[in-house]
Parts: C-alpha cells; structure tokens; sequence
C-alpha cells in the first residue's frame, strides 16, 4: 500500500488558490468535458458525476460546478486537479496558474513557501505512485523510506515490484483461506504486501471475503488498509458483489466503511442494480436508507432508473420505500428526468406511485422532443389545473400535436378556453393553418361561431392561412360564409387581400358574393387590383365579378390598377371590359392616375383602349397637365401625338396651359417641345401672366431661357403686363429666388437687342 507524508503533501492553499482564481478558471476553461474525463481518469471524481454535469447547459455553468465540487472535496482534489488534470486539458490556463503560486511564492517568504511549492509539482510523485482517491490512515516504514530516496535525489520514483498489484500463484492460498472464512490461517500468512493481491479475475481478498458474507475477514482486512472501491475485470467493486450475491451484512459492513454506493461497473450497473437483478429486496431497502441518511435527503437511485428508463427497477425501488418525489443535489425530481430523457416507461411507474406533477413540469414535457411523455402526464396524473391544461392546448394546437390536443379536451380541457388574446384553440388552429388539430378541435365541438377582438371568424382565418382543408370543413360543417370581420370584409375579401387563389373557388362555388363590398363599398376585384394579385384577380373575373365596380371614392380596380402601375393587371381588366374612361369623384379617369405617376406602358395600353387623352377633371386637368407637372416629356409626346395636337393648348379653370405648367416647374427640355409642337408662347392664364412670367416668378433660369431664346414662330412678349400690370422683369425683379439675378440680367439683356 502507498502511504503519504501528511508533512511533504498537505497544502493548505491548494484550496486558497482555486477559490482566488475560480473566475479566472470559470472563463478559461474551454473544454469542461473533457476536463472532467481526466479527472475521472484520474480518481479524483467518480464516474457518476459526468451524469450529474450532463444536466448543467454552459461551460461556464459546468466549470462552476466542477469548481464547488473539488473545493467541497478538500485540498489534495484541488491539487490533483491543476496537476495532471489541468495541465494536459488547459496547458496554458495551467501556465499562468503556475506563475501565480510563484508569485505567491515570493512575496510569502517564509516557510509556507515551501508548501505553496508543492500545488503544482509535487503532486506528480503522488499521482504517479496512486490511481486510487483515498489516502491509508497510517504510513508504511516502506513508503517513508522511499520519500527520504525522492529528498535525496530529486526524481519522481517508480513503483517497486514489491508495491504493485500481485497476481502470482502464491497468492492462491490467501484466496483459498479469504474464500473458506479461515481467519486464524490468513492473520498467519498474510504479509504487507499481499493486502492489494489480485486473482485471475482481479479481485481483491475483500472482494472475495464480501461474496461469500465472511465479516469478520472483511473487518479485517479493512483494518489491514484493503482498498474498499477497487474494482474487478467487471469493473465491480466489493460492494456489487455483496449485493449480488444478497450478503446484507456485508453490505452494512461496506457501506458503514465508507463504500461508493453509486459506483459503476462495466455494463453501467451500480451494487442497488445487481441485488434488484437478483431480487433481494432487503438490500434494496439497505441501499435506499442509506442514501436518505447519508446524502442529506438528496435521492440518486430513483433518478438513475428514470436516466435510463428502468421501469422495472423504478417499480422495485418505490416498492422498497425510495420517495417518488425525493429530489437530487440540483432540485430535480425522478420524474423530471424521465420527461427530459422521453422515458415513458419510468414515467409510468412514477406517476401511478403518485409522482406529483406541477405546471414546470408539465412545460417541460411540452417542450422536450418526446411529445408521448406529455401525454403519458396527462393518462396518469391525477391532480393537472385547469390552467397548466389550457395552456398546454394552445401549445399544442401552436406545434400542431393533435394527438395531444385530442387527448387535452378528453381529459376535460375547456375546448373553448381563450388566451391572452381573446383566441380560443380553434381560431388558433385557422389563423396558424393547423390542419389536423382544427379538424380535431371541429369534430369534438369546438364552437366555431366565436370571433377575435377584431370579428374575424374562424372562416376569416382559415382563409388568410390558406388553409383550404380548414375551410372547407368548416364550410361543411355549415359555417356562414359571407359574415364580416370590423372592416366588413367577408372571407372573399380575405382571399383577395391575402392572395389566396385557390380558396377563391371554394368560396364562390360554397355562396360566396362575388362583389359584397365593404363599408368604403370595396369589393375583392378592387382589393385584388389594389394589391396586384392577378391570379385572384383573374379568378374573380372568371367568377362573373363586376369589373366596372366603384367604391366610395368611386374608383373602379381599373383606377387602382393604374396607380400601381401594373400593366399586366391594367390589360387584365381592359379585356375584360373595364371602361378605361370611367371617372373618380374628382373625375380623373386611369390615364389622368398614370400621367401623373409617369406610367408610360400604362398610358400607351389604355389610349390604344381609346383612353380619353383630352380628359378633363373637376380641375379641367388633362393628363396632358399631369404630365407637364413631372416634366415627362415621352408620356407628353404620346397624348400629342394621339390627339393629333388638338389639346396641346387646352386650359384648366385657372385658364393654365402645359405650357405654363411646364415653365412654374422649370421644365425646359418640356418647353421645347411643346414649343416645337405648336404651343401659344404668350398664352395668358386668368392673371393674364405668359409662360414666361411663371418661369420668371418661380426663378427658374433655365425655363426663362428656352422662352426667350425660341425663334421659330412667335417668339415671347418680353413687355407682357399682367394683371398686376408687371412684365416677365419686373415679375423677376419682385420675387426673390435663388436664380433671381441670373434671370434679371438675361430678361434685360434680351429687352436691350429688341430695342
């Protein structure tokens, strides 16, 4: 047995350093997995706490944990975590750890330098001389002599052949007598050295002693320093085998010795899995008090059937007096683990031994990627609020689990529960397009007359979803099809906002009105025109809808169509008859709509319709005016040349020509052409002021200029007197612009070579 010098090993700032550091270690370590193998590996934790970590989410949240648990451990688990663990996993966070106990070392400067020496260093003599966690209560001369050899020379020793595990044929006799229970023969022949012998099958004397319920040689053994946990080639210690041999007294014997009862063997199996194996209830019951009295009400056996879905061994436990709802070091119940893990079997048993169930939990089982384990909850459990079932249906009709929706209302949830937003499931199950949970939601009497705040139906919903199946049913099921929501649009109107081809039919073919219009008298063709969904659009014409259709504002789809600019919907509504003249209230027709927009293939698609290009509205504007505003000298050319000229000098009620509205906007390449084309250059509006006083009055320098400088014809009248009886200058020199000067000195300039 290896013995250690407390005077050479113990560190009492082992501790200190990791509690000083622990933030500094929290944020460095990158890889809290595979730092915890290592010190596995290493026998400073046990195998069960990768279990217990698995349930922390972030690094630094396991880095935290892994933290507590070595300082709640004591000093030598902190050493042997920053050597070897943290130096292989985190060489440079071990680095600068190093640098801070050197510093520590230097400015300590006494003899507790020394030991704050050995945090890092020294420990590599112990951990390659020990695999194993526990240190003997005495030293041996051997070891101590040993130490005196590693002082001397300062190297790290290796073990003698003497202090390894021997597995030679004189040991067979050691065996025989441990085996037969011959105490008197083993005290006789039982030499140093020999308390750490292996048989064929690596088991310990105490192992052997354990399975055939020998106490006495158990006790002493143990007295002689035999290791309790070492584990056979089963990975099995002398606790296991006890168990699974039913040897209740060697267990007592074990476990009042400090046995690792959670210890895990080859094929994952603790000593509590062996005696259920083998039915030997009174270990069981041994097992679970020890557990409640040792582990301050922190339950462990439970959980790990529930890990793993052992229904059976979860049966035999509760049986055996294990608490259903005991809760483990995080808070967590069995049944917790069971929904997180989808263990449905354990599940079972836990819930009808009454495992309670609250609305966390209840979430959780939502939530996990095992939606059977919610329904599993809502089969056994017994005492789920109204509330916590509510809730849980509208999640369910959100993920469309209609089993579970199904099995919710047959447990009693109120089918017509409301949510925060006034929804019940069902209008959930249409806005969401949840097919198959609305149809269950339907066919187990969901009200489907109930409304949203804002009256839309279920009908409403299912249709903007696109949900055709959804509407269907409901259709079927005799749901009124033209109701109307608060903007009084009916399920068509729907349709048409949402595009929503293929519900269009439906609706028609099931009574729907073709052209119900809404409060502002809109219809779904203008709605479809306004949105530019030519395949709802079309759907509609070919349902006999009215094409030439006016709303409040009396705009026809044809208006609304125009204004979007959507040519390929302008001569969808032009082949199907729509007036391409028909007038709005301030009595613009679509050609005034798409001058105004600058529209040229609108404007080319509806003159070809014999669009109205001398059009007047309540203005006395021509789209030739609109255009004029924009400077848009195509769409001016095309409505010239289609009426030939005849319009080129029309006026609207301020008796304003294009010209005029084209020399206020400071459109000179306009200017010119309209000039070219024939336009009066000293036309007067109803202040008496020429194209060239607006030009002038808006300082617009490059306007004045065309104006002035035409020659061809009649050329401008420079000494014009309005109605306020200015000329072009005086109009120039009165308002200020920014162009002011420059238009002042070419208008004199000008007046200069007339003269």
């Amino acid at each position: 047995m290896i013995t250690h010098s407390t005077s050479l090993f113990t560190n009492p700032y082992a501790i200190e350093v990791l509690r000083t550091k622990k933030e500094e270690l929290v944020e460095g370590i990158n890889d809290p997995d595979h730092l915890l193998n290592w010190l596995i590996d290493n026998g400073i934790f046990t195998p069960e706490k990768k279990m217990v970590m698995s349930f922390y989410r972030t690094r630094t949240e396991k880095n935290a944990r892994v933290l507590d648990i070595l300082i709640s451990q004591g000093e030598r688990a902190c050493r042997l975590f920053f050597y070897p663990c943290l130096k292989q996993v985190e060489p440079k966070l071990y680095s600068k750890m190093r640098k801070y106990v050197s510093e520590v070392n230097e400015s300590i400067g006494d003899a507790r330098r020394q030991l704050v020496g050995y945090l890092l260093e020294k420990d590599k003599v112990w951990f390659e001389n020990s695999g194993e966690w526990h240190q003997e209560k005495k030293d041996s001369p051997r070891r101590k002599k040993q130490e005196r050899a590693i002082k001397k020379k300062g190297k790290n020793p290796q073990l003698s052949r003497t202090a390894k595990p021997r597995k030679d044929h004189a040991d067979v006799g050691i065996f025989d007598a441990v085996a037969k229970g011959y105490l008197s023969e083993l005290e006789k022949t039982l030499k140093d050295n020999d308390i750490s012998a292996l048989n064929s099958s690596s088991e310990t004397l105490l192992h052997v002693a354990a399975a055939n319920g020998h106490l006495a040689i158990m006790e002493y053994l143990i007295s002689k320093g035999a290791k309790i946990d070492v584990k056979d080639k089963k990975g099995r210690t002398a606790l296991h085998t006890a168990a699974e041999k039913g040897r209740g007294d060697a267990v007592k014997v074990l476990l009042r010795c400090g046995a690792y009862m959670y210890s895990l063997d080859m094929e994952g199996k603790t000593p509590l899995h062996l005696a259920a194996q083998n039915h030997h209830s009174h270990i069981l019951k041994m097992l679970l008090k020890k557990e409640a009295r040792n582990y301050r009400n922190q339950h462990n056996f439970l959980h790990m059937a529930a890990l793993k879905d052992e229904g059976s061994l979860a049966k035999m436990l509760l049986k055996a007096g294990a608490s259903v709802d005991g809760k483990d070091e995080k808070g967590q119940t069995a049944l917790s683990y069971a929904v997180s893990q989808g263990a449905e079997n354990t599940a079972k048993v836990l819930l009808e031994a009454g495992a309670s169930v609250d609305s966390n939990l209840a979430e959780r089982a939502f939530h996990s990627n095992h939606p059977s384990i919610f329904k599993i909850l809502l089969e056994y459990s017994k005492d789920l609020s109204s509330d916590v079932m509510e809730s849980a249906l509208f999640r369910a009709v959100q993920k469309n689990l209609h089993g579970i929706v199904a099995a919710l209302i047959d447990r009693g949830t109120d089918i017509n529960a409301y949510n925060e937003m006034q929804y019940t499931p069902l209008l959930l199950a249409c806005e969401r397009g949840k097919a198959e949970s609305a149809e269950v939601l339907i066919e187990k009497g969901a009200n489907f007359r109930i409304k949203t705040p804002a009256s839309d139906t279920a009908l409403h919903l299912a249709v903007q979803a696109g949900a055709a199946s959804i509407a269907n049913l409901l259709l079927r099921k005799g749901m009124e099809i033209n109701l109307m929501n608060q903007a009084s649009e009916t399920p068509l109107h729907v349709a048409a906002l949402h595009n929503k081809e293929s519900l269009v039919g439906l609706l028609v073919n099931a009574g729907a009105k073709i052209n119900a219009v809404t409060k502002e008298f809109v219809t779904p063709l203008h709605i479809a025109s306004q949105r530019g969904n030519t395949d709802v659009a079309q759907q509609l014409l070919n349902h006999n809808a009215n094409v030439n259709v006016k709303d409040k504002q009396s705009k026809s789809p044809l208006h609304f169509a125009a204004e979007r600019g959507d040519k390929t919907m302008v001569e969808m509504l032009l082949n199907a008859n729509a007036d391409p003249n028909a007038q709005d209230k301030e009595k613009k027709t679509p050609l005034h709509t798409a001058a105004a927009r600058g529209y040229f293939s609108i404007m080319k698609v509806l003159l070809a319709k014999k669009g109205r290009f001398g059009a007047k509205d309540m203005d006395g504007c021509t789209p030739m005016h609109y255009a004029a505003i924009t400077g848009n000298t195509e769409i001016v050319k095309i409505l010239l040349t289609s009426g030939k000229n005849k319009n080129i000098d029309d006026r609207n009620i301020w008796r304003k020509t294009t010209l005029h509205i084209a020399a206020e906007h400071g459109h000179s390449d306009l200017i010119n052409l309209l000039l070219s084309y024939g336009a009066a250059i000293n036309a007067l509006d109803s202040n008496k002021d020429t194209p060239l006083h607006c030009a002038c009055k808006a300082g617009h320098f490059n306007a004045a200029n065309s104006l002035v400088n035409w020659s061809q014809g009649e050329k401008a009248n420079l000494l014009a007197a309005n109605s306020l009886k200015k000329t072009p200058l005086q109009v120039a020199e009165f308002n200020k612009t920014e162009n002011q000067a420059e238009i002042v000195t070419l208008l004199k300039k000008k007046m200069l070579i007339t003269k």
